[in-house]
């Protein structure tokens, strides 16, 4: 072991630095904006006012510390022989766990304290929190991630590999980002704008801060491999603050309304948090431009680092503060509009009215969170691309072609038409659910992103996952193997949208953004799976015959028909409370409507199905000729040994059989 292995690793110090300086920056914040102001009606009292943002500023920088532990450990530090790093780390993200489980239950008992009215030691309180707190949405969400911290906690002391840490460290992440569905967030009239750009805010925070902060920690055991890992967190802090900054102009904008609102408590506050994201970025940029050559050079100076690092922690924490402020501070924008429509009240978003042809073309609700996935696929694309050319290596055009087709089709879907009416009418609905399950990846497998990745991407000999790593991990991981079965493929293709529209999960994917989001994200996975095994050109998957493929395409397409058939021909009405609650005056007949979306379902997914049977024909086809040309320069280098050994065999063969004969 090193002696840089054996250097203890405490949290503690950089986790101090955070939290004092969010305290210093909270205080006279929350004064200021009134965020601890006395209620006039039920007022929890001077300990649940103060100390909701207190322990959610305490929880958030313990809990980010916790995912940059165990996300350095599993794919940034590097390990050698000598060395023992990530299961340091793990350890000392199982010890800040502890901290962050502590805070996470203190948040859950003030914040029920708040929403209730009443302090802690009032009579009745804890029957009350154990009653009620699984039946509100902030109390279930708060819950929800103490638990996955109370995970995280126990795991970490017992990880020993990199996927335990990853995976752990995914729990934690989802602990943190979570909460985006609380706050401000969840009662915003822009609704759906706020959850996301929240959570991708939370995205960026964890891995900026939580990065930092474990890169301070581990500093000691690093030695030479310190310039490395500093230079690798760095592109992943450039990323992270591009995503913190474009999220909070969008939380700022959705918050203050107009110029005028920066002039509140609120909007000073606001100034306060960009004033430090601009010393952050500075201080980033000085580390990225100076500090890390110097420590690649001499990995030895890092005292340097050490010192610029506990600066940027110590902002970090002063606009976790800010931000914990915010949350409790009433912004310029209200958070719901007054007398919302039932409409607006049941899918966050007023009545679109009767739509018309023109508008299948022109209607257009931008979707943030969607726009955002689409350009960064199709930027990482094109810059994989660049890369492949840049050194020489060709890329066939058509493939970039497709996959930038499939990801504005995408934007379409979610955005346009589909995306605004099928909130409301089942046939627009379907629509939306045809084009990104059948029609999108379509258009993307065939442009083999995990081949380009694997080309364009570095690899790493240190024991450490990067991306290619990473993606090679899980194309040849055992799920991936079983998933890639094209029974599994097909039946998860179909049956989960059987199981989708005649269960409540579709009535929840109309009524609540998570059930929305996950809704997309299951139609878009489960379509390029079986697109994937049918005709994906990508590693990862074993290849059925094509004539197995043919058998199971044309029994998933008549499972598919019989669908569409069944809701032409339904007599029930599907998400009934939905539906008939929402009364829109313009859409008279609700069930005339399901009928219609039947017959989109099974009259667009005909022409995706046959698509997909031309295609692994061609492959099939291709494929033989393949294997006959192989074979003919076979012949022609050995002079057709094969057919003569053949030959031979059946002589042999016929002469047996007549001296049997005779």
């Amino acid at each position: 072991m090193s002696a840089q292995d054996g250097t203890a690793v405490s949290p503690a110090r950089p986790l101090a630095v955070a939290v004092g300086a969010a305290l210093v920056a909270l205080v006279p914040a929350a004064v200021v904006t009134g965020a601890v102001d006395p209620l006039a009606l039920a007022d929890p009292g001077p300990v649940v006012r103060w100390g909701v943002p207190v322990v959610d500023a305490v929880a958030i920088l313990a809990s980010v510390t916790v995912v940059g532990l165990l996300g350095l450990a599993a794919f940034v530090v590097p390990e050698r022989r000598s060395t023992d790093r990530r299961r340091a780390a793990a350890r000392a993200a199982g010890a800040v766990a502890l901290v962050w489980v502590g805070a996470a239950a203190l948040q859950l008992v003030l914040t029920f304290a708040d929403l209730a009215g009443v302090p802690p030691t009032a009579p009745g309180f804890l029957d009350q929190l154990l009653a009620f707190t699984w039946e509100l949405d902030v109390t279930r969400v708060l819950l929800v991630s103490l638990l996955l911290a109370l995970v995280t906690a126990v795991a970490a002391q017992l990880v020993a590999t990199r996927a335990a840490m990853a995976w752990t460290c995914v729990a934690a992440l989802v602990g943190i980002v979570v909460q985006s569905l609380t706050g401000h967030a969840a009662g915003s009239a822009s609704h759906e704008d706020a959850v996301n750009g929240l959570a991708v805010h939370l995205l960026g925070v964890v891995v900026w801060v939580g990065g930092l902060s474990a890169l301070v920690v581990l500093r000691p055991r690093l030695g030479k491999d310190l310039g490395v890992s500093v230079a690798r967190f760095s592109s992943l802090a450039l990323w992270a603050f591009v995503a913190v900054a474009l999220s909070g102009t969008l939380q700022a904008v959705i918050r203050i309304g107009t110029p005028a609102g920066l002039a509140t408590p609120y909007g000073a506050v606001v100034l306060l948090k960009v004033s430090a994201l601009v010393a952050l970025g500075a201080l980033g940029w000085r580390q990225r431009r100076g500090i890390v050559g110097r420590l690649t050079a001499d990995p030895s100076d890092g005292r340097a680092f050490a010192r610029l690092a506990v600066l940027e922690v110590a902002l970090m924490g002063a606009a976790t503060g800010l931000s914990a402020v915010l949350a409790r501070s009433v912004p310029p924008v209200p958070d719901a509009l007054p007398d919302p429509s039932r409409v607006l009240e049941l899918t966050g978003f007023p009545d679109p009215g009767p739509i018309t042809a023109g508008d299948w073309f022109t209607a257009w609700r931008l979707d943030w969170l969607f726009i955002g996935i689409a350009v960064l696929a199709v930027g990482l694309y094109v810059a994989g691309v660049r890369r492949l050319r840049g050194r020489g290596d060709a890329w066939p055009v058509l493939r970039t072609v497709l996959w930038v087709l499939g990801w504005a089709l995408f934007v379409w879907a979610t955005c346009g038409a589909p995306g605004i009416w099928g909130r409301v009418m089942f046939s627009a609905h379907m629509v939306m659910h045809m084009a990104v399950a059948m029609i999108v990846p379509l258009l993307l497998v065939p442009a083999a992103p995990v081949t380009l990745a694997l080309r364009a991407l570095p690899s790493r000999p240190d024991r450490t996952w990067g991306p290619r790593e990473v993606l090679l991990e899980v194309v040849h991981s055992r799920a991936m193997r079983g998933l890639s079965n094209p029974v599994v493929a097909a039946a998860l293709f179909f049956f989960s949208l059987a199981a989708f529209y005649y269960t409540g999960l579709f009535e929840l994917a109309l009524t609540t953004h998570t059930g929305h989001l996950l809704m997309m994200a299951h139609f878009f996975l489960t379509g390029y799976l079986f697109v994937w095994v049918m005709i994906g050109v990508d590693p990862g998957v074993r290849r059925w015959p094509p004539l197995a493929l043919l058998v199971i395409l044309f029994a998933t397409v008549s499972f598919h028909a019989f669908f569409g058939v069944a809701l032409t021909e339904s007599r029930s009405l599907l998400a009934p409370e939905f539906f008939r609650v929402l009364d829109l005056s313009w859409l008279t007949d609700p069930l005339a409507d399901q009928h219609t979306a039947g017959e989109i379902a099974w009259g667009i997914g005909e022409a995706p199905t046959l698509t997909l049977a031309v295609v692994v024909a061609a492959q099939w086809y291709r494929r033989d000729r393949s294997e006959a040309a192989r074979r003919d320069r076979k012949a022609d280098r050995d002079g057709n040994a094969e057919l003569e050994a053949y030959n031979a065999r059946l002589a042999r063969l016929k002469e047996e059989a007549e001296r049997l004969e005779r």
